[in-house]
């Protein structure tokens, strides 16, 4: 079971996102700033981290930062849940972006995603969904019949 690292002040937010994420077989540590991310990636070696970006004390960005720099946090992806627009790019040592509110079904794919390409993945059902630009939607045939 993979163990993904929930950081988000707003304890619904978190507990909303924790209770979905443990829904879909994965287990769940919660922080709800910078600081206490931090410790807890370090002491548990969550498998992913989503992180809020407006955090008190020491920021998402900040603590992403440091995630990245620490020798046994750094292989950690990170995935930014954020109310704030932050364009197409990916702000560089992430491994994505989710913008608030979030779709559950889209954190899921995303989540996946991100835990394909680390090689984390070993849970849930296997996804065949490729990334389409926002707002873009697969065409569906329908037989008359």
């Amino acid at each position: 079971m993979k163990h993904i690292l929930v950081v988000d002040d707003f304890k619904d937010n978190r507990e909303m996102c924790a209770y979905f994420l443990s829904m879909k077989g994965f287990r769940v540590t919660q922080a709800s700033n910078g600081e206490e991310a931090i410790e807890k990636a370090e002491a548990l070696l969550p498998d992913l981290v989503i992180m809020d970006l407006s955090l008190p004390g020491i920021s998402g960005w900040e603590a992403t930062r440091r995630l990245k720099a620490g020798k046994g946090t750094g292989h950690i992806p990170v995935l930014i849940l954020t109310a704030h627009e932050l364009g197409n790019e990916v702000p560089q040592g992430c491994a994505g972006v989710l913008t608030k509110p979030c779709v559950p079904d889209e954190m899921a794919l995303e989540i996946n995603r991100v835990l394909d390409q680390s090689g984390a993945r070993d849970h849930g059902e296997k996804t065949n969904v490729r990334r389409r630009a926002p707002g873009k939607r697969r065409a569906t045939k329908f037989k008359a019949g």
